[in-house]
This record gives structure tokens, C-alpha cells and sequence, in this order.
């Protein structure tokens, strides 16, 4: 693989872990473990971690409330990315971006294609920027989030903060 250009050096990324979903609790929120895991395993902190029910208001209020807080350098949120009428992740995401990461979903939905077909076509994965904090917004499976962690998001961070000049 060919990488444009390096990286100066590592930064700890504080990030925020949101879990969406009508169901899951923190006894049973296998992918906002998963994602908590990654993170740390990589070296970056998990400043704020929580499940939210999947409501528009409630989702909007929480994403603006923590993109103003200085101790979070990025939110990765997780559910309510499909079609469904409690799905509102994708739709209160996509209304506050500033700035969206297109190439973030495109890509997501083309290595989901790869492991579970035609279904990839139905997420809603996205990523942008929303007051100089990056988000990233995942479907709730496991394997979707495990898939976008480690091909996606974590090995781009970095590059992602250091282009925001959150963190030099």
C-alpha cells in the first residue's frame, strides 16, 4: 500500500463512544465495546462513553453538547444507521455536518459489500465534520463497526485531527 505522505508523529485522540439503540444496555453493548477496545488497544483515550436511545432530539442535543467540549477530539457513534423508522442516527448526522467525508461511506459500503453483499447498500455510514470535531456514524453490528474501526478510522485518525489542526 502507498501512503501519500507520513504522518509527523502519534497523537492521542480523546474520543467519545455513543452507542444508538432501543435495546442494547452497557451489559450488552458489544459494539460500543468493541469500539472502547480499539481505541485504547491504539493508544487513544475514551473520554466520554454512553447509549442513547434512538431519538432524533435526544441524539442532536448529546452531539452538540459534547462537540463543545474541549477534552473530546472526535465522536464515533454507532446504530441507527439503516432504513428502518427508528433508525434517525443517519438523519440528525447528515443535518448538522459542516463539512461531510463522502469517501467515508463510499468506501465503508464497499468493503461491507465484500462480506455480507448486495445488504451493504442499505447502510447509511458517515462521517464529516461538525464544530472542528470529526464524527463518524456506524451501523450497530459488530462486524460493521469492527470492519470500519480497523480499515477506516483508525489507521486515518491521526491524519484526520492533524488536518483539522485540533492537534499538531
Amino acid at each position: 500500500m502507498v501512503i501519500p505522505h507520513k504522518d509527523k508523529a502519534f497523537i492521542v485522540i480523546n474520543c467519545a463512544v455513543i452507542t444508538i439503540s432501543d435495546t442494547r444496555t452497557f451489559d450488552n453493548d458489544k459494539s460500543g465495546q468493541i469500539i472502547k477496545n480499539k481505541l485504547i488497544k491504539n493508544n487513544h483515550n475514551v473520554s466520554f462513553y454512553s447509549i442513547l436511545k434512538d431519538n432524533s432530539d435526544e441524539i442532536e442535543s448529546l452531539i452538540n453538547k459534547l462537540s463543545k467540549r474541549e477534552s473530546i477530539d472526535t465522536l464515533i457513534l454507532s446504530g441507527g444507521t439503516g432504513i428502518s423508522f427508528r433508525d434517525n442516527t443517519f438523519d440528525v448526522v447528515n443535518s448538522l455536518l459542516e463539512k461531510k467525508i463522502p469517501g467515508f461511506g463510499e468506501i465503508f459500503r464497499y468493503l461491507s459489500y465484500q462480506e455480507i453483499d448486495s445488504r451493504a447498500m442499505v447502510s447509511r455510514a458517515i462521517a464529516g465534520i461538525y464544530n472542528n470535531k470529526i464524527i463518524f456514524s456506524l451501523p450497530g453490528s459488530s462486524n460493521a463497526v469492527t470492519l470500519a474501526m480497523e480499515k477506516l478510522i483508525l489507521p486515518e485518525l491521526n491524519h484526520l485531527i492533524t488536518q483539522l489542526g485540533i492537534k499538531k
